[in-house]
């Protein structure tokens, strides 16, 4: 069996004169969580629409399993778009069951896989709630379950943390990584949160204005834009950012300084014991620390080395 699910070859999509997806390349394995990662408005949800069918590319082509994807069946991919697309006045349960009727899922099958994705994203006190009446992440929840309902070998997430409390992103992260690992499904998933990216993702497509930056691992991706830690400082006066970031970069040991959102972020091996150093120059200029954090190297970095701006931007 070929290990590649999806294959796109020079997609592109133009929105009268804007180019939303510029000769977007990539191939996508069985069984792995693919993620987009990059700021709204990136092209993203556009790609995303493209390859699974629902928007037809200005130019280029998406193969699934070898096919056109306009001729695959129509069960083979769930989709669970950023917007909730639920039915208020239907219950948890009530939803399932007509989602799993329009995909013609057999009664007895059908009865099983809703009690099981109840159990799996933790409604089934839910069961009999109408939707109008759930919290924002519990509908979330059921928006995932019912492009789940009709077991598609493809799940698209776009943007599936949206809005969520940390306990209920907590769940739903767990839940994907089963989907990988329990159930062997293929998933893509886009998002602008670099650490649900890290945290789920197999291989990670960075894109921005319509154009792959870059594909790899994340280990690979953090790697890549080098090792150490990184500083997080916020000086007393931002006018002389740049004077500082300049001497700043003169340092030993430092691999690189950059200003975001007129935050300074300086990368070091050894992070800790260059702070000393880094005072010096502070002092030098007549400067304060404002505001001061240590962390370690993210997929942000990376976006920010690539593009020489924050990923939130």
């Amino acid at each position: 069996m070929n290990n590649v699910i999806i294959e796109v070859q020079d997609l592109k999509k133009s929105f009268g004169g804007f180019l939303a997806v510029e000769n977007l390349n990539l191939k996508i394995n069985r069984g792995e969580v693919f993620g987009f990662l990059g700021p709204n408005g990136a092209g993203k949800t556009t790609s995303i629409n493209m390859m699974v069918g629902l928007l037809r590319p200005s130019s280029g082509q998406v193969l699934i399993d070898g096919r056109e994807v306009q001729e695959i069946e129509k069960g083979t991919i769930g989709i669970c778009p950023q917007e909730l697309v639920l039915w208020d006045y239907l219950t948890c349960r009530e939803s399932l069951m007509l989602m799993g009727d329009m995909y013609e899922v057999p009664g007895a099958k059908l009865k099983k896989r809703v009690d099981k994705l109840l159990d799996d994203l933790f409604l089934t006190e839910k069961a009999n709630t109408v939707v109008s009446q759930l919290s924002g992440g519990m509908k979330r929840r059921l928006n995932l379950a019912l492009a789940l309902i009709h077991e598609p070998e493809i799940v698209v997430l776009d943007e599936p943390s949206e809005g969520l409390d940390p306990q209920s992103r907590r769940v739903l992260w767990n839940y994907i990584r089963s989907l990988r690992d329990d159930e062997g499904k293929t998933v893509i998933l886009t998002t602008h949160l670099m650490d649900e990216a890290d945290r789920l993702s197999d291989r990670v497509a960075i894109i921005d204005h319509g154009k792959l930056l870059r594909l790899d691992t994340p280990s690979n991706l953090k790697k890549e834009t080098g090792e150490g830690d990184v500083v997080e400082m916020i000086i007393s006066d931002p006018g002389k950012n740049q004077e500082f970031i300049n001497s700043v970069k003169k340092l030993e040991g430092i691999y690189g300084v950059v200003e975001v959102n007129s935050q300074i972020n300086i990368r070091a091996r050894d992070a800790v014991g260059k702070l000393p150093l880094i005072m010096d120059e502070l002092k030098h200029f007549g400067l304060r620390v404002v505001d001061l954090s240590v962390r370690q190297n993210t997929l942000e970095d990376v976006f920010i080395d690539l593009t020489g701006t924050g990923l939130r931007e």
